[in-house]
């Protein structure tokens, strides 16, 4: 079981970890009666922002490489509404595959209890788009989408299982963006989600809880004057593990707008406050490659009461090492 009072080593092996937190630059769709996101694509998905050791900054001074892929898919129905580009289309079904390469380094450095990290990821997504009734063509494409850093994380060690981090991720609008297409795979916002995680271990049953929870700030986009209103996300795993390395859990998220979009055509079509759950299995695996500690995660989280917009299915795979 890892524990960052149990030596250096585990600790690294918490730190490898740890970058799982990057790779929550993932991408879902949210709808209402119009959709509660610009052309109906927003940052988080339901259930993939949380990782496992998501409280835990360590205290060593180590480089962790991680690479995520998601896969996810949602249908909008014809009868609701997207904005888009300006203009509205009718229903949405969207197919999107999100990969990301990160980097994080942990500082090494103890104030007061505290220990801190900092995070960038440069994400690259395929987004196969089409809509039921609109004056956008069907569109697919892949490019380089916005850019993903944290600028700080601050953990702190409350007790030698209860541990919590605090960050703000930030989206930065680098992302391929046209207001003549359908498939884009930036939104031409900026966007700044405070983020704190906890993570309780038992270790006598080798078990994690994990909570983490943010809420998501949108600049308004300055080609369409569309502001996305502000998105809380919270998601929540379980993880026991084994002797052998593999652990199995589940893994479950909570998405709800907390106010109606506004500008542009929000401010025509009208917006409602969409929310979903979610909630699937989860395996890790965590050993060592040539003596460099490393660690992988399978989920898949199946979207289900989703209210004023799509449910749908996506899986996570997530591949980190650490290198001291």
């Amino acid at each position: 079981m890892d524990n960052t009072n149990n030596g250096a080593r585990p600790a690294t092996r918490a730190a490898a970890s740890r970058v799982a937190l990057v790779t929550a630059a993932l991408v879902c769709v949210y709808s209402n009666k119009c959709v509660a996101t610009e052309g109906g694509v927003g940052r988080p998905v339901t259930g993939q922002q949380v990782s496992p050791y998501a409280g835990v900054v360590p205290p060593t001074s180590d480089w962790l490489v991680s690479f995520a892929a998601i896969y996810y898919e949602a249908s909008l129905g014809a009868s609701k509404t997207v904005p888009v580009a300006g203009t509205v289309t009718a229903g949405l079904d969207l197919q999107l595959v999100y990969i990301m390469a990160n980097m994080a380094k942990t500082w090494g450095v103890t104030v007061g209890g505290w220990n801190f990290a900092s995070a960038v990821g440069v994400p690259v997504a395929y987004v196969n788009a089409s809509s039921f009734n609109g004056v956008l063509p069907n569109d697919h494409a892949t490019q380089f989408s916005d850019l993903f850093f944290v600028p700080v994380i601050a953990g702190y060690h409350l007790t030698k299982t209860d541990h919590v981090a605090l960050s703000v991720q930030v989206f930065a609008p680098t992302g391929a963006y046209s207001t003549s297409r359908l498939a884009n795979a930036g939104q031409n916002t900026w966007t700044f989600t405070p983020t704190i995680a906890y993570t309780h271990l038992i270790p006598s049953q080798g078990v994690e809880l994990t909570l983490n929870y943010g809420i998501g700030f949108y600049t308004p986009n300055d080609k369409t004057h569309y502001h996305n209103a502000p998105v809380s996300v919270l998601d929540l795993l379980a993880l026991k593990r084994f002797d052998n390395g593999w652990g199995v859990g589940v893994v479950g998220g909570w998405i709800q707008q907390l106010a109606d979009d506004s500008g542009g055509i929000a401010d025509r079509v009208g917006s409602a406050r969409g929310h979903v759950l979610g909630v699937g299995p989860m395996l890790t695996w965590s050993g060592k490659a040539y003596k460099t500690p490393v660690s992988a995660a399978l989920r898949w989280v199946n979207e289900f009461q989703a209210s004023h917009r799509p449910g749908g299915n996506s899986v996570q795979l997530a591949i980190s090492a650490t290198f001291e």
